[in-house]
């Protein structure tokens, strides 16, 4: 057996994950860890610090491992360090103690893990029946970090509870008179029929009782807090989220650089789709009378259609792509879902594959010109080629690298990328699909603007056309956004409960987007006329994460 000055800092990494997924259930199961599968988190300030000092033990074995040569063991060291010490600043911050959001709570990793799981044998389904019995427990273990939070004055923010409490009760099936884990367990074998209605009755239970604690002392108790976080909380999290120590004036400034170059881009693309119109009147316009598709299950085929034509197109020319990873499935999110698209990585042995998430918010007819760049983003070339890569190439990484070490920039750049890529390469020439890839982009640019300057509270500058001069409040970021993005209105008004509940993980689609960029440009001027833009891409996604501080500079060198 190794000693931890004899192991290298990829058998730490890994050793890491294993620690990390005995103590986190929930993760374990989105790696396709079996032995996880009945079996939640403990949320409460004990399962917490436990965490914690699982991060700091391992730190400790990385410093007593020593410096490496290795070029594959440097990355994998700096990345494990960078990680682990941003998320004991966040965790001794005491961010834990106040997670509300309405995307990443424990409640929302409880709810989620669920639609990760196997369900092919009795066997699967045992494993649910034992891990729905266990949800009261651990949304208890939330509560009580919850409550600790009180107790040490760090409340969340009354729009983030609100948004929650309201979710929340969709899941329970408020309105269509059964709750979402009954219909889970409605899809169970016969044999455990009895056993799965029950377990499903106290995990909905469990987020009833949840739900009216928030609704009834903790929405009192935190009244008045403001949603903004400030710029040293901000910091925090801002590198939490991009593995980077920003400068957020300079990111700010650059939010506006942005803004003001694509609201020109898309005024020409509008006159394209309708002479005349502003891009607002241009994507009303196509939502009336643009391409369309009609019904939930024919827009999951064409998703799913979409992905597969992608994916025919690039491997071989701009892509290498192994086997596994040429498949991903498209699925339909489920209701209580937040309002935007999303993916999930394929489990370690790909036994799960990599799936695309569309929420329909009860609609029946979708737009393509809302859809095409969205998928490019999630799905091929985006979310799924980088995050399935990391899991076939895991081997020759760590598996840390493949999964827990992700930096949220560094992905999401990589997805905002690739749409760039795909209108580079030709994908987008129909004026209403690429007046939608500006309208994602320009969601992406007024990310950076809102999210930076609301919770900093920071002067609008003086050559913005909207309220030169006035300082950002939330109310004026819904006004803004709604003049400047061409989505839905509940889709806006999610994106914003986002953002004040997340702080600084918006941000980091288009700085990771430009930091993509310049390590492509800076291989393409050392290489010159030798670069292959096929081999630079294999390379870039076979390399594991990095945060942004360390990504520019490893991506040149490809």
């Amino acid at each position: 057996m190794s000693t931890t000055e004899d192991r290298m800092p990829r058998q730490i990494a890994d050793a890491y994950v294993d620690a990390y997924t005995e103590l986190e259930p929930v993760t374990g199961t989105y790696l396709g860890v079996r032995a996880v599968q009945d079996r939640l988190p403990d949320y409460s300030p004990a399962g917490l610090e436990a965490l914690a000092d699982l991060a700091r033990r391992t730190l400790a074995e990385l410093d007593a491992a020593g410096p490496v040569d290795d070029d594959a063991e440097r990355r994998c060291a700096r990345l494990l360090r960078e990680r682990l010490t941003a998320e004991l600043a966040v965790h001794e911050a005491g961010e834990g103690l106040r997670a509300v959001s309405n995307l990443f709570t424990p409640a929302h990793s409880v709810r989620g893990v669920f639609m990760m799981m196997p369900t092919e044998t009795e066997e699967d389904w045992a494993a649910i029946a034992a891990r729905l019995r266990a949800v009261p427990a651990a949304l208890a273990g939330y509560r009580e970090s919850l409550a600790a939070g009180l107790d040490r004055k760090l409340p969340a923010a009354p729009r983030q509870v609100a948004t929650v409490v309201e979710q929340f009760g969709e899941w329970l099936g408020e309105e269509s008179g059964r709750s979402w884990f009954a219909e889970l367990a409605a899809g169970g074998p016969d044999t455990l029929r009895e056993e799965l209605e029950a377990a499903a009755a106290d995990a909905t239970a469990g987020i009833a009782t949840l739900r009216d604690w928030l609704r009834d002392v903790y929405a009192p108790a935190v009244e008045g807090t403001p949603d903004g976080v400030g710029r040293e909380r901000y910091a925090c999290w801002a590198r939490y989220w991009t593995g980077s120590d920003l400068d957020l004036d300079e990111a700010y400034a650059w939010g506006w650089e942005e803004f003001h170059r694509l609201d020109a881009e898309m005024r020409k693309e509008a006159e394209k789709v309708l002479p005349g119109a502003t891009p607002l009147e241009a994507l009303r316009h196509l939502d009336a009378e643009g391409e369309a598709i009609e019904g939930v299950d024919a827009v999951q085929q064409w998703l799913q259609g979409l992905m597969d034509e992608a994916i025919a197109a690039l491997d071989g020319t701009h892509f290498d792509l192994a086997e596994p990873v040429r498949r991903v499935e498209s699925r339909i999110a489920p209701p209580g879902s937040a309002a935007a698209p999303y993916y999930t990585a394929p489990s370690l042995d790909f036994s799960r594959p990599g799936r695309t998430w569309l929420p329909t918010l009860g609609k029946d007819r979708f737009p393509v010109w809302d859809l095409v760049s969205t998928w490019y983003h999630e799905g091929v070339p985006g979310h799924h080629l980088q995050l399935a890569q990391w899991v076939y190439v895991a081997d020759r990484l760590s598996r840390y690298q493949a999964t827990l070490g992700q930096v949220s920039a560094n992905a999401e750049g990589w997805a905002l990328y690739a749409e760039h890529l795909m209108d580079e390469l030709g994908f987008l020439t129909d004026p209403g699909r690429r007046l939608g890839y500006l309208n994602a982009q320009m969601l992406r640019a007024t990310r950076v603007v809102l999210d930076i300057g609301m919770h900093l509270e920071l002067p609008i500058p003086a050559h913005s056309p909207f309220r030169p001069g006035e300082r950002w409040t939330p109310e004026l970021g819904r006004e803004f956004f709604g003049l400047y993005n061409g989505l839905p209105a509940a889709m806006l008004d999610s994106e914003l409960v986002r953002y004040l509940g997340i702080p600084g993980q918006a941000i980091g689609y288009k700085l990771g987007e430009r930091a993509w960029l310049a390590g492509r440009d800076a291989a393409r001027k050392a290489h010159g006329d030798s670069f292959d833009p096929k081999a630079w891409h294999m390379a870039a996604l076979s390399q594991g994460s990095l945060g942004l501080d360390d990504l520019v500079d490893e991506l040149s060198r490809l």
